[in-house]
């Protein structure tokens, strides 16, 4: 079971890092991604979360525990802790997204950053990914609100950006024309 020491933190050079595509589904491959998709429901799950001081998480990346390959797992669930999305993604790629911006009033946060960082990130409002499941299937996911901006959060980590790095260090708290609040 992965725990928080698993996560690698801000300032490791794998977080800077452009990881490398899967070109084999192997065994391996198969664990580490369901190992980071466990991580998530144990998270969320409040007694289980105290137990082994886990800080909860709707997605996780594998540079985010310090493994070269672009894979992702998202486990999003509603008010009564049920599933909503439940994706452990393998080489996911970008196929659209709107014009139109959202963000997070809140800002964003991540399992790798210990420190509240100030400011609004932006992201598409909508976002469609081509990637592969944990069994090689392709699919692809047509995303919006709260969805769209996990998967630009996790995606970004494949390619060793950070979500601050979107943050306007001059206006960090004043949003783009056009962009909308995220509302649940």
């Amino acid at each position: 079971m992965l725990t928080m020491d698993d996560i690698v933190r801000d300032g490791h050079p794998i977080l800077r890092t452009k990881v490398k595509e899967v070109t084999e589904i192997d065994e391996e491959t198969k664990r580490q991604l369901r190992e980071m998709r466990e991580y998530l429901v144990m998270s969320q799950d409040e007694k289980t979360a105290q137990k082994y001081n886990l800080r909860a998480g709707v997605g996780l990346a594998a540079p985010q525990v310090n493994i070269d390959k672009r894979m992702i797992a998202i486990y999003i669930t509603d008010e009564m802790n049920e599933p909503v999305y439940d994706y452990m993604l393998i080489n996911p790629k970008l196929v659209s997204h709107s014009v139109q911006e959202t963000y997070l009033p809140g800002g964003e946060g991540c399992l790798s950053v210990d420190e509240d960082i100030d400011g609004i990130v932006h992201r598409y409002k909508r976002f469609r990914v081509s990637a592969l499941d944990i069994d090689g299937n392709k699919i692809e996911i047509k995303a919006k609100g709260l969805l769209a901006i996990v998967l630009q959060h996790e995606m970004d980590h494949l390619n060793g950006v950070m979500f601050y790095d979107h943050i306007d260090q001059e206006n960090p708290n004043e949003p783009r024309d056009g962009a909308v609040p995220f509302e649940d």
